[in-house]
């Protein structure tokens, strides 16, 4: 069974360990000290170092891990074209998630994702890409994977995304429960969570639809739900 290791650095950054029996791959690998020191402690091979984008605060520190472990650093490119990483009897699956970057990577272990900033713990990554149309398609994947699917993101941004998602008409008693089961040393949730808090995945949500018609928003196709949702953060 595949153990996921979270670390954080930066303040708010995360970045993982994916370890199999005696191997283990980097995801955003910032926290380089933390992460050989786990790696040792748990006498594991690291064999691949790999970002969920380019960006510097996720790429920061992948280059130093794999020099320091003998790993592979993995680019973007030659992920898509692998399309799985093998850990022992693992497969690590990678799906292209355009749309907060052009080169936007979700990894897929087991029951877990590793979002990076594509779909975060309560909100979604800012469009940098400019491609809104290609960030709506790669939520709608994501959102398509099962309901106890947890997320594992590239940022800890819960409390900030809890209290924007308070002024819009969401259930107050849901986001306190999400809120309640917040933990900053491990932050993950489930797809079945964020369906209920989430504004920037609730594009088909009645309240929050007539939310949208109330201010003069596009609400006529999903498409149009999504974009006008994205315009209100």
């Amino acid at each position: 069974m595949t153990k996921i290791y979270q670390f954080r650095y930066a303040a708010d950054n995360l970045g993982y360990l994916l370890a199999d029996r005696r191997t283990a791959m980097a995801i955003d690998g910032g926290a380089v000290s933390e992460m050989v020191d786990t790696l040792k402690r748990l006498g594991l091979t690291l064999r691949f170092v790999v970002n969920t984008h380019d960006h510097a605060d996720h790429t920061m520190g992948s280059r130093e891990l794999a020099e320091r472990t003998g790993a592979e650093l993995l680019g973007h490119r030659q992920l898509l074209e692998m399309g799985t990483v093998m850990l022992d009897s693992t497969a690590v699956r990678i799906l292209a998630t355009p749309g907060h970057t052009a080169d936007s990577k979700t990894f897929v272990c087991g029951d877990s994702l590793i979002t990076g900033d594509t779909l975060f713990n309560g909100t979604v990554g800012n469009c940098f890409s400019g491609d809104l149309s290609a960030f709506y398609h790669s939520i709608r994947q994501l959102m398509a994977f099962p309901d106890d699917t947890w997320i594992y993101a590239g940022h800890d941004y819960v409390r900030e995304s809890v209290a924007f998602a308070r002024t819009l008409p969401i259930a107050a008693d849901a986001l306190d429960a999400y809120l309640d089961r917040y933990d900053p040393l491990r932050v993950v949730s489930i797809i079945g969570q964020e369906r209920q808090v989430n504004p920037y995945v609730m594009f088909n949500d009645p309240e929050l639809v007539n939310y949208l018609k109330a201010k003069d928003l596009p609400v006529d196709t999903e498409r149009q739900r999504w974009e006008s949702i994205m315009t209100l953060g």
